[in-house]
């Protein structure tokens, strides 16, 4: 019994250590499904893609940020709630409508990603 026990729990932990997020391919995912949505021509392309792109970045949310974890959720949370905003706009006013939040996206995509980019060689030389 405690064999067995103890092979369960050994294979648990493995599979909790294999689903650690890569965020790089998680992000990357992001990207195409958001593209995907701004391209959107029909109502049921967009809302495939905009679910698709919602469910990435609560994926994202479970990421081991190394840095500015406060700042990268808070980021999250805003794109979240602009790609249910636009979800939403789709369903009431059509596919014009919703591109109109999905703009603000790319907005916060460029602020957010300054957060983890690495510094430029002229901050390495004079600070910030």
């Amino acid at each position: 019994m405690k064999f067995f026990l103890v092979t369960l729990l050994v294979f648990f932990s493995a599979v909790c250590v294999a689903e650690e997020l890569d965020l790089e391919a998680n992000m990357k995912n992001m990207g195409l499904a958001y593209k995907n949505s701004v391209r959107a021509t029909s109502i049921e392309v967009f809302n495939t893609s905009i679910d698709e792109f919602i469910h990435l970045l609560e994926k994202a949310r479970t990421a081991d940020f190394k840095q500015h974890k406060t700042a990268s959720l808070e980021g999250l949370d805003k794109v979240i709630k602009q790609a249910n905003l636009a979800k939403e706009l789709a369903s009431k006013q059509g596919l014009d409508a919703a591109k109109v939040p999905l703009k603000s996206i790319d907005d916060l995509r460029k602020k957010y990603h300054e957060l983890h980019e690495p510094p430029g060689f002229w901050q390495l030389l004079f600070g910030k």
